[in-house]
């Protein structure tokens, strides 16, 4: 059954990160995905927009990919904006990169997708949490 990393490990995680990759980001600048993905480029990472409606074009400053797989980079967190029932799909795709952590923001939480990745010896997995709440956290 899934749990979340301690506290401490997932300050670790913050710390450590350069890149994030965020699966969902809306170009739409009322949309919570894009205020995220500029409050972390704020906080000095990389982001790098996945959405494969808006492949191609940049948000932010940063090309878009239409999949994980089709980005080149090293990818520390991959931060995704899509519904619970979409988790598994992504974790597939998260599954074909060296990414280290999966990330499904507050509200999102999908045990099949905890089993892919649990099976696949990839257990920095991180559900139902908000990148932002835990960055103020660690800055409180």
């Amino acid at each position: 059954m899934f749990q979340n990393p301690s506290q401490e490990k997932i300050f670790q995680i913050l710390k450590e990160a350069k890149t994030i990759a965020v699966v969902g980001l809306s170009p739409k600048e009322d949309r919570t995905s894009f205020q995220i993905a500029r409050l972390l480029q704020n906080y000095g990472y990389r982001i790098i927009p996945v959405n494969p409606q808006h492949a191609g074009s940049e948000i932010l400053g940063e090309k878009v990919y239409s999949d994980l797989a089709s980005v080149s980079e090293k990818i520390d967190i991959v931060d995704i904006f899509r519904r619970s029932e979409f988790l598994p799909d992504v974790a597939a795709d998260f599954l074909k990169t060296d990414a280290k952590v999966y990330w499904a923001q507050l509200g999102l939480e999908n045990e099949q997708a905890w089993e892919m990745l649990h099976e696949a010896k990839r257990d920095d997995v991180i559900m139902n949490r908000c990148i932002k709440i835990e960055l103020n956290k660690m800055s409180a």
